[in-house]
Parts: C-alpha cells; structure tokens; sequence
C-alpha cells in the first residue's frame, strides 16, 4: 500500500500513507475540496469507500442548485440568504448561511467555466428555475434528469486535471487518529486486500454526506449512514442539531423506476399542479390545514404528514402511499415542460396521461452535523468537514437547491483552509494508531445465524417508524430501548478473519457508527419539545419560541452529552 505518486507520499512500510491533505468522501463536496486544496499548493489524497466521484448524494442530484447569479432576473446573495434563513425557522448560523449563499455565486460560475453544462436560453443566458421558497427563479440546472451527475462528472475531470490530487477508492475509513487534542489522520480498511491502512495528514477533511440510510426509504446512495459524523463525535468535535432530518413528502414509491432520482416529481408537481389522491383517488390535503387545490402550495411537513395520516387511516394507494396523478395534464404539455424524462418514463413503462403514480414520504437530507465554524474547522486542530456533513447552515429546513451549492461552497472553504493548516506539516504518532488498527484487523469469534446486515435492516426499522417525520416520547423512549439492545449484540470487534472484499466485515463498521448516530438523533429528538421545520412530535405541535437554540452533542467517557447553545444570528 505504500505510494509514490503525486499528492501522496509513501512512508517505507506497506500500509502507511502520507500526504498533505486527506479528504474523506468524493461527492461534489469532497472533490471541490481537494481541487482547492491543491490549487493552494498542498498534496491532496481523496479516499471513498465506493468508486471516486460516484457515490454520496451529488451524483444522484437530478434537480436544480440554487445560486442568485441573477440572470433571470435581477439577483443579489443578500436576498438568497433571507430565503434560506427564512426556510431555517431560526436556527441558521447566519455566518454559515451567507457563505453558502455569497460564495455560491462563485462555485456556479466557476462550474460554468468548467463547462457544466448549465441549461441556457437562445441569447445565452443560464436559465434559472424557480423553487419553493425562494422570492424568484434561483435556481441552475443542466436539465431535470442530469444535473447531480454532470456536476460530479466535471468535478472528477478537473480533480484529474489538477496536479496534486490523487485519489483512492475502496477505502472505508474506521477511526480518527488523535494526538494531544489534534487529528493526525486516519485508520482506514482497504476493502480490496482486507487490511488496514493507515494515513497521516496535515489536515483532514470529513465530507461523507449525511445520514438518511438509517432510514429504510431514503433518496441516498448506501454509503450515506452518517459515518462520517461518527468518526468526529468520536474524535472529540460536537455534533450540532442531529434532530432535523428533512422528509421528501412525495418519493416515488410504485411502479418500479430504474435509473431516475425518486425525488424527481417536485418540479412536475410545482410546475404542472399534479394532483395528490388517497387509496380511493380522492384529494385529502385540505382535511389537514391547507389548500392544495391541484396547484403546488403545500409546504413538504404538512404534505409528509396528510399522506402518513391518510395512510394510517387505510385510505393509502395499494403500494401505502398516496397517488399523484398529472392525468390532467396534456401530453403536449407535459412535453413541452419535461420532454426527456417523458421519454425515460416511457422507457420504464411509466405514461402520465393514463395512470398516477404512487409516492410516500422519503428520507432525502439531514440539516444537522458536524460543528464548524466559518473556515469549517470543526475545533480539533486538523480536522475539517464540508458539504452535509456539516451542520447549522440550514437551521430547521433546508430550502430547496442548497444542497449541492452548500457542497461546492463550502468544499471550497475547507480545501483551501485544511491546506493553509497543512503547511506547518505532518505529524504521526503511531501508537495512536494502534487501537484503531488493531480493530480493523480483529478476528473475534464467527457469529451463526447473526449477520451485521439484518442488524441494520433492524435499525433502519427501528427509526422509520419510531423516528420518521412524526415522533413521540413514547416512540422515541421505544426506539431508544430498541437501539440499546441492538447495540449489545453487535460485539465489540468484527466476527470472523479479515477478507479481501469482506462485505461483512464493511457491513459491521457501517453499523457500529450507524448505532451512535442514531442514538444523537433520538437523543436531540427527545430533548427537543416542540416541532419545528423537518422535527414534527405530535405530542407537542407547534413552535416554541423558548425553543429557538441549536442543540450541541458531544461523547465524554462513551457517553452523549447534550446541551443548548444560542443561535449565532450575525453574520460577520
């Protein structure tokens, strides 16, 4: 395992890397990240547990990105930063929210010179779309079934043309390394051989995604199980509003649809009015305080909570969701609007002028994350986050097309801060190492008829229907119970030998850091009585001004600790 190679220098023996800058994730956040990072001079090593550039959640994206490079209209950053803080109900740190919004600007037009692909009018203009929640067409897009993977595909062509970065895929990264309060690197598992690796780095940036796999319905890619804020809450940084898990309230749930985003149905509904219909095809939205009148008015928490209510009624669609029918609607139209993915809809036997599809809430984004402040150091020396694993920007909500702008910003930020911080050089200090290693490489006792793969089937049950988009004390005390005596029969090392492409052994890291995740979840769900934004409980509706503080975790002695914090409400 030792390389030679540009951004990346070998260290004698097999197993140990080094380089200037490890960026852990390789979706649009992590590849921006070591773009910058190598633009700033330092070596950059990308590692990824799937191939690079073509897991997390960037690459999935099919939608829009949200960015005021006013070409539609007149445009300021200003403006996009009150929608964003507006769609936050409060809880944005406001100094994070302006620089995903200010520098977004940047990032889009800098993708724009790398020849993304923006969608453009016949004068040349990029075409802007408009969004829920924004005040005006804000919104880029290359078309509605290519945007997320022409960004990653551009991201990957410049992180190859740019010297300096290297990249590494089949590495699943088990722990942090921890020297006197600074992070020196990491215990990485190489799937292929079935070793550990291990990395020193002047600096570490933790860009894994979020956490929406823990649930069983989810517009994810596998990999997304909040891994990464494990390995930070675990090394010491605090962990900040893990409550606020946003629900995409119309996922496409049936029939079976290959090769398109299940989120893909909110600009048709939006644009064309689709109409959402229970089991025996009667609109229901106006029976829960709002007015949906076949136009695209319902917010997406109350629109999550119609369908879960007609569902648990038995007034759901055969599949157990709700029907969206756009049956309405003229095919001309319909073309005229959407005219390729009416193509690959036909293609998976999908025609909207003769029949409705079914969708269901859908677990699509996680507002909280990692702490960072604005240079998205997370407080330990060394260690950076970027994209969602950062948390706070978004506040209660996000608004619709942050997503991947947030990922590219504040990619940005960090691989051009972790490579400033790399310049006073890299420290290793491998005894640190040795626990970490030592577990990658463990052999504990074979375990029949127990495998970490239903364990996580178990948990992914565990929070669907105790911890989805409405929750209860009791609920949330029963999944807490539950989760405690599934976190006892996980061990405390992986059953069985090391193997190369040892899927098991992959499937129990996933759920040790999964178990501890969904815990801060549950935990800040509890803590927080009221519903606000993406937390709804049902025990306590409504919004409790007293409640407007971001809710930081941290681990002491294996144990969360919990405690509220004012909302930075400033912005520098």
């Amino acid at each position: 395992m030792t390389e030679a190679m540009p951004g990346v220098r070998g260290q004698g023996a097999a197993g140990h890397i080094e380089t200037d800058v490890l960026v852990i994730g390789a979706g649009g956040a992590g590849l921006y990240a070591a773009i910058e990072a190598a633009r700033s001079g330092a070596r950059a090593l990308v590692i990824d547990r799937s191939l690079i550039g073509r897991g997390g959640a960037t690459v999935m994206a099919q939608m829009t990105v949200a960015a005021a490079i006013g070409t539609e209209q007149p445009d300021d950053w200003r403006d996009h930063w009150r929608d964003t803080l507006a769609a936050g109900r409060g809880l944005c740190d406001a100094r994070l929210a302006r620089l995903l919004c200010e520098d977004g600007v940047e990032v889009i037009r800098e993708m724009d010179r790398w020849k993304v692909g923006w969608a453009r009018h016949a004068d040349g203009r990029i075409r802007q779309a408009f969004a829920p929640g924004h005040d005006r067409p804000r919104c880029v897009y290359v078309d509605f079934l290519s945007t997320g993977p022409a960004v990653s595909r551009t991201l990957r062509t410049q992180a190859q043309r740019q010297e300096g970065v290297q990249r590494m895929g089949e590495m699943l990264v088990t722990d942090l390394v921890v020297s006197d309060g600074a992070v020196q690197g990491v215990v990485a598992l190489d799937l292929a051989h079935g070793v550990p690796v291990t990395i020193a780095a002047g600096a570490t940036i933790i860009a894994t995604g979020g956490l929406t796999r823990l649930y069983r319905r989810n517009s994810a890619s596998a990999n997304m199980a909040g891994d990464g804020y494990a390995l930070a809450l675990r090394a010491g940084a605090a962990l900040i509003d893990m409550e606020f898990v946003q629900f995409f309230p119309i996922g496409h749930l049936a029939p079976r649809m290959v090769g398109m985003d299940p989120i893909m149905w909110d600009p048709f509904r939006y644009k064309l009015g689709g109409r959402l219909l229970n089991g025996v095809r009667e609109e229901f939205v106006d029976r829960y305080g709002s007015t949906d009148s076949g136009k695209y008015v319902t917010t997406r928490d109350l629109a999550t909570y119609a369908i879960t209510k007609e569902v648990a009624a038995g007034r759901g669609s055969p599949a157990g969701g709700a029907w969206l029918s756009f049956e309405h609607v003229p095919e001309a139209v319909l073309r005229e609007n959407f005219g390729p993915v009416i193509d690959r809809l036909a293609a998976n036997g999908i025609d909207l002028t003769k029949t409705a599809i079914e969708v269901a809430p859908i677990a699509h984004y996680h507002m909280g994350g990692i702490r960072v402040d604005t240079s998205m150091s997370t407080g330990l020396p060394g260690l950076y986050a970027a994209g969602e694993a950062v948390g706070g920007a978004n506040g209660a909500n996000r608004l619709s097309g942050n997503a991947i702008t947030e990922a590219l910003a504040f990619g940005r930020v960090a691989g051009r801060e972790a490579a400033r911080f790399a310049k006073g050089g890299i420290a290793w200090d491998a005894a640190k190492a040795a626990d970490g290693v030592a577990l990658a490489r463990a052999a504990g006792p074979a375990r029949p008829g127990w495998n970490p793969a239903a364990g996580f089937a178990r948990l992914q049950d565990i929070m669907s229907d105790l911890v989805g988009p409405f929750r209860t004390e009791a609920g949330l005390a029963e999944a807490a119970s539950r989760l405690s005596a599934l976190a006892a029969e996980l061990g405390e090392v992986p059953p069985g030998p090391p193997l190369p492409h040892d899927l098991a052994r992959a499937d129990w890291f996933d759920l040790r850091a999964a178990l501890l995740v969904a815990e801060t979840v549950i935990l800040s769900a509890t803590e927080r009585r009221e519903s606000r934004g993406a937390h709804q409980r049902e025990d306590y509706p409504g919004l409790d001004p007293a409640w407007e503080t971001n809710q930081v975790l941290t681990l002491d002695g294996g144990a969360l600790r919990l405690a509220q914090r004012a909302v930075v409400k400033e912005a520098a």
